[in-house]
Order: C-alpha cells, then structure tokens, then sequence
C-alpha cells in the first residue's frame, strides 16, 4: 500500500500520478479527513493522559494532607472513560483509513509512456523472425485435437467449460517446458528454486495486492481457515518474508518458483474461449526478487533479460513492450509485457508480465531490511515477472512450429526433455 505520510505531505502530486491510471480518486480526499481526525484524536488522547497523570500526583498530595480525594477519582474516572471512549473512535479511524489504502493502487513510475489502455502502450524492440508458411496455419485448438494431445470435451466433463486435459505428448510437452524453463532460471540465471504451497490465506493474498480489489478472481476454499487457491506464484513467493526484517547483505534475494495457478477470471467473460490462453487452472514460472530501493530496477532489466532468453532458445517470434500508465497492474509501479507472436492470431499475445512493485507491497506484507547492523529498518523493493507462462508457451510452440502435415517440430532446446523431434 501507499505511505500514510507521503499521502499528507505530497498530496496533490500523489493524486496528480495516480490520476494517470485513469480516474479521479476522490477517496484520497476521504483518507485525509479521516487521517485529519485521526490525529486529532491522537493528541486529545494524550493530552488527556498527560492530565490524569498530574492528577494521580495529586492525589497522594491530598492524601498527606488529609484532604478529600473524591472529587479527583471523580475526574479521573471521567477522563478515563472520555479516552476509552475516543481509542474507540481511533481504532474505528483506523480500519477506515486501512481500508482505503488497501483499494488504492500503486503510483505509476514518473517515467513510464501515460495512457488510457493497452492500444498506448510503447513498444520497445522486436526479436526474432515471424515464420512464413506455404499453407495456412492452424490454431493450437485445431492443431491439438487432430494430434489428440488437448482434450477439451474431457475436462469440461471432469471440471467445467476453461479447463483442459493435456495427453500423451501435449502432457510431456508441458513437462518439458517445465523442466526447461526451471533449469534455465536456477542454473544459467542463478534463482534459488522454490516449490511452494498451492494453497494461501487470506493475509498472503492482502499482502500481494490481490484482495480485497480481485477477491472475485480468486477461487475461495470451503474452509473456515478461510483459504484460497493460488492466483499465481507470486502470492506465496512474496508472502515468504512477510513480517520480517532482512539484512542489506541478504540482498538481493531471487526466488523461481513453478506453481499451478487458479483463477476465476471474473471479468473475462466471452475473451479467449477456445483454447488455452484464457482458462481457470495454468502452469507457470515465476521470477520474484527482494532488493534495495537503489538496485530494483537494475534487477528489473536484468529480470526482463532472464525472461525474453527462454523466447530466445525456443527461438519463438516476440516482442516487448512498456506499459503505459492506463494499462499498469494494480500493484506494481512498471511493467513490460513479453508477447509472443501467434500465426493463428494474426498478432502478438502476452505470454509474461515483468514488474517492479517498488516498496508497495513490502508495505503490505511489512518486509524491511537495515543497510547495516544497527540502522532503523525500511521497506525494501519487490519484484517479479513471468519466467514464463507455460500454456502460452505451448501455444506458440503449436502455432509456430506446425507442418503442412499437422505434425509439430520440437524447438531444439526442447528434444532432450520430449525425446522426439516431432509431435505427430
């Protein structure tokens, strides 16, 4: 969340950045009236406290002296109702200002392209070659159910509509990309892998920016721990230091974590309905690094690199782009998306998001760091990004490396994890 006091002190400037997103946010009005009283109370509160004191001396005074106490009991007793009632109103304050903050999003890095939506994002730089064929391509759903390796029907049956079953090598080519993207991160790019719980609480989603803005993607467990199923990896990769204070020289830390991810995709309906690009249960590889405020965006690129090389060695068409201030994710400060291009499409398709969340949801989650030993401890950066989506993968691995005869090529990189050249 955003910093109370960076609110109260900048806050024209603070709403001017976030009115980038697209928006008036007139709440930032309400937060600092209720802040206004909030203090108010605070210092009423203590002022009183500071009285009851002076009068307690008072009456070990009155006592010596043989005086009558009652009249200050008295007055303690009402200024001890009056304060227990305004920490009454103070907590209630409180809620409403935490309340707030949790629904305002991060503020959009100063030097990111501004804009509405998508169609003003600013691309960056073009890799690979679009493939050219001498017939017309296929889309995967095509591709896989003449192959027989996705069944759609089956899973519809066995969960609902967006769910698929992977079989024979569809199912092993899924494995590979695991495998391949995991080895890549851990031992090339020097991530500490991490294989985490698909379950999370509440707290870890509040942490993460998910709830309360997305509680209506999540998918909630009947459960009175009040537990839901992982959104993405970066829930729980996040949610690793939560509450605690780490050391400058444990920075920065890198995490890659392959989960399975669930989502109900609330605001999605009739996008992407056939296929895979857009369903309620994927496979992903994440990237999550914890890092100093003067070093995250250095490890911001160097992330960016570590996602674009596993398009490069797939050796798939992509493209990068910078998000503008109207399409930024509702936690992170920057973002470039990765997307792949697909023949069936027609165009580019994200495949991977990377972002930098700066110190907003080390605030949520309350992780800091000292810089050294005996420093006041402050909110570190967090970061992460796509390492990559797996199902897309898929999807640009079928539609671009497909035969005249339907059969599919295997990318190099990928042959000694499928143990076959060609899926056919």
């Amino acid at each position: 969340m955003l910093d109370l006091k960076q609110i109260r002190q900048n806050f024209q400037a603070v709403k001017a950045q976030l009115s980038k997103r697209g928006g008036s946010f007139d709440e930032l009005d309400e937060l600092l009236i209720k802040d206004e009283e909030r203090r108010s109370i605070i210092q009423e509160v203590e002022e009183l406290k500071a009285k009851r004191n002076e009068l307690s001396k008072q009456i070990g005074i009155l006592k010596r002296e043989g005086k009558d106490v009652q009249p200050v009991l008295d007055n303690l007793e009402l200024d001890k109702q009056k304060v227990q009632q305004l920490e009454t109103e103070l907590k209630s304050l409180d809620n409403g200002i935490e309340a707030i903050l949790l629904m305002i999003p991060n503020i959009p890095h100063a030097n990111i392209p501004h804009g509405k939506d998508e169609n003003d994002n600013l691309e960056l730089r073009r890799v690979g070659e679009i493939p050219t064929f001498d017939f017309e391509p296929k889309a995967h759903w095509d591709l896989a159910t003449q192959l027989d390796i996705l069944d759609f029907e089956r899973a519809a049956k066995i969960a609902s509509s967006r769910f698929v079953v992977y079989k024979g090598a569809g199912a092993r080519l899924e494995r590979a990309l695991i495998n391949f993207m995991m080895d890549l991160h851990v031992f090339e790019h020097g991530y500490q892998e991490l294989l985490l719980p698909y379950i999370v609480n509440y707290d870890s989603m509040q942490a993460a920016g998910q709830f309360p803005k997305f509680k209506d993607d999540a998918f909630k467990l009947v459960d009175e721990r009040n537990l839901y199923l992982n959104p993405t990896a970066e829930v729980p990769s996040i949610n690793m230091h939560r509450n605690e204070i780490l050391d400058a020289e444990q920075l920065p830390i890198h995490y890659a974590a392959f989960t399975t991810a669930f989502r109900q995709e609330a605001g999605s309906a009739g996008r992407d309905t056939r296929g895979i690009i857009r369903v309620h249960q994927f496979n992903k590889v994440e990237l999550i690094k914890f890092a100093t405020p003067e070093t995250s965006y250095q490890e911001l690129d160097a992330m960016l690199a570590n996602s674009e090389r596993v398009l490069q060695k797939l050796k798939l068409p992509y493209r990068v782009v910078e998000l503008c201030s109207g399409d930024l994710g509702f936690a992170m400060a920057k973002t470039y998306d990765i997307e792949v291009y697909l023949p069936a499409y027609k165009t580019y398709r994200e495949i991977g998001s990377i972002s930098n969340a700066e110190d907003y949801q080390a605030r949520r989650a309350n992780i800091k760091y000292r810089k050294t030993k005996n420093a006041k401890p402050e909110y570190l950066h967090t970061l992460n990004g796509s390492g990559l989506a797996v199902g897309r993968t898929v999807v640009a691995i079928l539609e671009n490396y497909q035969q005249k005869d339907g059969t599919i090529k295997v990318p190099d990189v990928l042959i000694p994890y499928m143990k076959t050249e060609i899926i056919k």
